[in-house]
């Protein structure tokens, strides 16, 4: 560039709102997620055993979960921890009912 000489400005399309992210939280378009598979799991309780305890596990053994009993379950959408529940039973089978949902706000606090 000759010295004195104004740099060229570049030339940008511009974008309606409807192609950008939107972070306000307005109306957003979620029709490409939506078929998206998700992983349900929900969790009973946790326990921590030496290896000599786990080699010793057999069929009516015991394992003792850090969770006491009447606790809700902790429900899982992959990995993420997402709501409490209890378990319930539908045309014999098993299912949850969600007692208390984790806001959308805390998952992601989270996932820092």
């Amino acid at each position: 560039m000759k010295a004195g000489a104004e740099p060229a400005r570049a030339n940008f399309e511009h974008l309606d709102d409807q192609s950008t992210p939107n972070p306000s939280g307005g109306d957003v378009n979620l029709d490409v997620i939506l078929d998206v598979p998700v992983t349900l799991s929900m969790e009973v309780g946790r326990a921590r055993v030496p290896i000599r305890n786990l080699l010793q596990l057999n069929q009516g053994s015991v394992v003792e979960l850090e969770r006491a009993a009447g606790e809700p379950l902790d429900v899982y959408a992959n990995g993420t921890l997402i709501a409490h529940g209890e378990v319930v039973v539908v045309n014999d089978k098993f299912g949850i009912r969600l007692i208390d949902v984790v806001s959308p706000a805390e998952r992601i606090r989270k996932l820092r």
